[in-house]
């Protein structure tokens, strides 16, 4: 498995790395950066794609022609199953992906999961952007999905070893800004090239092309992180990549922190069925249900389909596309709420303000549309731009709280020997719960209607409940004394680490 060092500096004794932030480190964040543009950029392209006449009108006829029907149902008008499948089947391939990535990581690197991430996503544009039929739309997403479960495996890893040990928390949470910055910039070129027929929605497709070829040739340039190199027994080349990385040549504490790291994953042989064992449930449980909740916000339902949201409430194309940049701006400063404020209020504190926050609009939008929208009628202008605002004010709750915190926390929170195999799973559960909610969103409106809104309130109500009750706080708390000064000291948690001795004992 791979091994990761997550050292704590000036933390309750724990040991302080010398370094600085050098200009590679710099340049490796950037190219980082263009992982999560290329995600974050097919999560808003494909909401657009799919409110595009000449795209429904070339792949799903059925869809365009019950579109503009004189007397549409409001709700049920993009409910197809081929259309939730074009945007959904990415997440399928990239959750199967994701446990090949961890391999390959381990194996050949993280440089190179990261170039074969780019090439992988590059392929699936092509057929994309150059669509004759749905089979080439289908097989192209799932050649992006292979691509987006390499590079959230490879990225997120190659952040965490390369950066200093006191930005290493912003630095996660940077990654999904990243992501937030790849919807905004979708939602932009989904507004000008609707205008731009018939082959707006192919520039539209084409243009994810663009972050992909920036992390492929980005990633030849840039070398391994010292950790993969140590761990595969490239023992100088690592050391001489950790001077350059750090700007000193005083690094042998964090040389041989890494090397006991590497030493202690070798010796773990079975790290996914040691996650089975009681000790590990409670970091296990946390990482699981924060994607499971994560998904079931209703934010991904919102910004995958955010420009077909907004017309079945009475948006015009233009106008509904616009309204989407609005929220990806919202999403993007947000976001930039939690690089400030998570280290400074803590993790639970921003999880239940945003629980708040996110039950009082769900509940408003469903109250708004309930009452005025029925299954022909448009909403008055003024009530239209009232539920923008509360979509906006959910995205922004969301995008400070759950979005961010969903990745940080189960990063955080595994010991080392089942840390990498723990994020499989979160990465995995997200992946599935996306592709879920992905497939059964349209249907769900058209069956539920402005209930849709009212089942996910019920799950943020069971969201809020499980934060105040069994996620304790994680602020400040150094990662090797996360198991004695958090999960022993829990009221729920404690009974399950009774074990934990003989299961290190186990685990060699």
């Amino acid at each position: 498995m791979p091994a990761i060092v997550m050292s704590n500096a000036g933390s309750n004794g724990a040991k302080k790395f010398e370094g600085k932030i050098t200009i590679y480190v710099v340049i490796c964040g950037v190219i980082a950066a263009t992982g999560g543009l290329m995600f974050g950029y097919d999560i808003g392209i494909s909401g657009g794609v799919t409110s595009m006449d000449d795209f429904l009108e070339e792949f799903f006829p059925v869809v365009y022609e019950r579109k503009h029907k004189a007397k549409e149902d409001n709700y049920c008008k993009y409910d197809n199953q081929g259309l939730q499948l074009f945007t959904s089947s990415l997440y399928l391939a990239a959750l199967v992906s994701s446990f090949v990535a961890s391999k390959v990581c381990t194996k050949h690197g993280r440089r190179l999961t990261m170039q074969a991430a780019s090439v992988f996503f590059l392929i699936g544009v092509v057929l994309n952007a150059a669509a004759r039929n749905i089979a080439m739309l289908i097989i192209g997403r799932i050649l992006l999905g292979v691509g987006v479960g390499f590079a959230n495996q490879a990225v997120p890893l190659f952040l965490s070893e390369i950066a200093p040990v006191h930005i290493r928390g912003a630095l996660n949470i940077l990654f999904q800004l990243d992501v937030t910055i790849g919807i905004f910039v979708a939602n932009i070129v989904n507004y000008f090239v609707s205008n731009i027929h018939p082959w707006g929605w192919r520039l539209a497709l084409g243009l994810a092309g663009v972050p992909a070829t920036m992390l492929c040739l980005g990633s030849m340039v840039i070398a391994e992180t010292p950790t993969s190199l140590i761990e595969r027994e490239q023992l100088m080349e690592g050391l001489a990549m950790l001077k350059k990385i750090r700007g000193t040549d005083n690094v042998n504490a964090e040389y041989e922190e890494i090397l006991h790291a590497c030493e202690m994953a070798r010796q773990v042989k079975r790290p996914f069925r040691n996650l089975m064992k009681r000790s590990s449930r409670p970091q296990l449980v946390i990482a699981i249900a924060m994607q499971v909740f994560q998904q079931f916000t209703g934010i991904n339902a919102i910004m995958f389909y955010a420009p077909v949201l907004f017309q079945t409430i009475g948006f015009k194309n233009d106008a509904s596309l616009l309204s989407a940049v609005i929220t990806g701006i919202v999403n993007v400063l947000s976001t930039v709420v939690s690089v400030v404020l998570v280290d400074k209020l803590g993790r639970r504190f921003l999880l239940l303000e945003a629980c708040g926050q996110m039950l009082i609009t769900q509940v408003a939008i469903g109250g708004v549309l309930l009452v005025n929208l029925k299954s022909t009628n448009e909403l008055e202008h003024g009530v239209a731009v009232w539920v923008v605002v509360l979509v906006c004010l959910f995205v922004s709750s969301f995008a400070w709280s759950w979005g961010p915190l969903g990745w940080l926390i189960p990063s955080e929170t595994f010991p080392l020997a089942t840390r990498t195999a723990g994020y499989a799973f979160a990465v995995s559960s997200n992946m599935l719960f996306t592709f879920v909610i992905a497939q059964a969103f349209l249907s769900m409106m058209c069956h539920l209607r402005a209930g849709i809104f009212f089942f996910f309130a019920a799950w943020i109500v069971v969201m809020g409940l499980f934060v105040i009750f069994l996620l304790p706080e994680t602020k400040n708390v150094p990662i090797d004394e996360m198991s004695e000064r958090v999960w022993k000291r829990h009221w729920f948690w404690k009974r399950f680490m009774d074990e934990e001795e003989q299961d290190k004992k186990d685990s060699v």
